[in-house]
C-alpha cells in the first residue's frame, strides 16, 4: 500500500471531503554512490564547521538565515511551526476556474487525491460536478511546514492536485521573448505548417522510454559480466539554418509529401504571427525575482 503524503479535508461551502493524497509520479534515474578509485570502497561524507575546524553532529545543527554577509539569524523547528496556519489539515477551496486558463508553466508537483470511507459521496460529488463543467478548483494547502497554492482538477477516475509556484517564483530571463521579432514569410510559415502537421498525432506517455537509462544499465550489465563496453558512434552537429525554405522543403520530401504552390511571399512581424488570444494566466507575472528561498 502506498504511503500517503498528506491527510486532511478538501472544503467547499460547507460540505468537507477527508482525502489522502499520494505522490503520482516519481522520477526515475540510475544513482551512482561516489566510490574511493583507489580502495573501491564508498565514501562517507562529512558536515564539518570551518571555523572549528572539526565533524558536526546532526544535533548540533539549526536553521540559520542570512541577513548580512557571514551574519546570520537562527531559528528553530518549533518557532516555525507556530506560523503553520491553524487549520493545517483543511484545504479550502477558493475559486474554480477553467484549466486552460492555468499556465502550465506554474505547475510544480502532482499527487492523486483519494477519498476516505466517509467522504466517498462528497468526493464522487464533486469530480463529477467538476468533469461535467470542465473547471478545476484553486485552493490553500500547508505542506512539508509551508503553505501551498494548488490546483485541483478531474483525471480520469479521480481528482489529481497539482501544487503551484506562486508568481514571484516564477523567474523572468531577459534574453526570452526577443527572438520572435525576427520577421518571416507566408511561404515558410505555410511549409513550416505543413511539416507540424504531418507529425501531429495523440499524445501517448506510453510511447516514450528512457532509452538513455536503459543504455546506462546495459552498460553497467556488460561491465558486471566483463564485456568492454562499445563507444558510441559520432555526434552528429548541426548548424544553424542558413536557407529556411530549403530545409523545410527538404524535411517536408523526407516524409514523403512535397507542398503545392505558396502564396506570394510578405514579411509578417511578431505582432502580426501572435494574434491569437493567449492563455489567461494564474496571477499577474511579478517583478524579475529568483525563487524565494524556502526553509526546511
Amino acid at each position: 500500500m502506498a504511503a500517503s503524503v498528506w491527510k486532511g479535508y478538501i472544503s467547499f461551502g460547507l460540505v468537507s471531503v477527508p482525502v489522502r493524497l499520494y505522490a503520482a509520479a516519481r522520477e526515475s534515474h540510475v544513482s551512482f554512490n561516489q566510490i574511493h578509485s583507489e580502495c573501491g570502497s564508498r565514501i562517507k561524507q562529512q558536515i564539518v564547521c570551518p571555523r572549528c575546524d572539526r565533524p558536526v553532529e546532526r544535533g548540533e545543527l539549526s536553521k540559520g538565515y542570512e541577513v548580512d554577509k557571514d551574519t546570520y539569524v537562527t531559528v528553530t523547528n518549533e518557532e516555525l511551526k507556530t506560523l503553520d496556519s491553524a487549520n493545517s489539515d483543511i484545504m479550502g477551496i477558493e475559486q474554480f476556474v477553467r484549466l486552460s486558463d492555468v499556465d502550465p508553466l506554474y505547475f510544480q508537483t502532482s499527487y492523486y487525491t483519494a477519498a476516505e470511507e466517509p467522504g466517498r459521496k462528497a468526493y464522487s460529488l464533486l469530480f463529477r460536478s467538476m468533469q461535467q463543467m470542465q473547471l478545476a478548483a484553486i485552493a490553500r494547502v500547508t505542506m512539508h511546514s509551508r503553505e501551498q497554492v494548488v490546483l485541483i482538477r478531474p483525471y480520469d477516475k479521480g481528482l489529481v492536485l497539482h501544487t503551484l509556484y506562486y508568481a514571484s517564483e516564477v523567474r523572468e530571463v531577459a534574453e526570452y521573448g526577443r527572438d520572435t521579432e525576427t520577421p518571416v514569410v507566408p511561404q515558410e510559415i505555410a511549409l513550416a505548417e505543413q511539416f507540424i502537421q504531418q507529425l501531429t498525432g495523440p499524445f501517448n506517455a506510453e510511447k516514450y522510454k528512457d532509452s538513455y537509462r536503459e543504455r546506462v544499465l546495459e552498460m553497467i550489465e556488460k561491465k558486471r559480466e566483463g564485456s568492454v563496453p562499445v563507444a558510441a558512434g559520432p555526434v552528429r552537429k548541426l548548424a544553424p539554418v542558413i536557407d529556411l525554405m530549403d530545409a523545410l522543403k527538404k524535411s517536408l520530401a523526407e516524409q514523403g509529401k512535397l507542398p503545392g504552390k505558396l502564396p506570394a511571399a510578405k514579411a509578417l512581424n511578431a505582432k502580426e504571427m501572435t494574434g491569437r488570444k493567449k492563455p489567461v494566466q494564474m496571477e499577474k507575472r511579478a517583478p524579475a525575482k529568483a525563487r524565494s528561498s524556502k526553509t526546511g
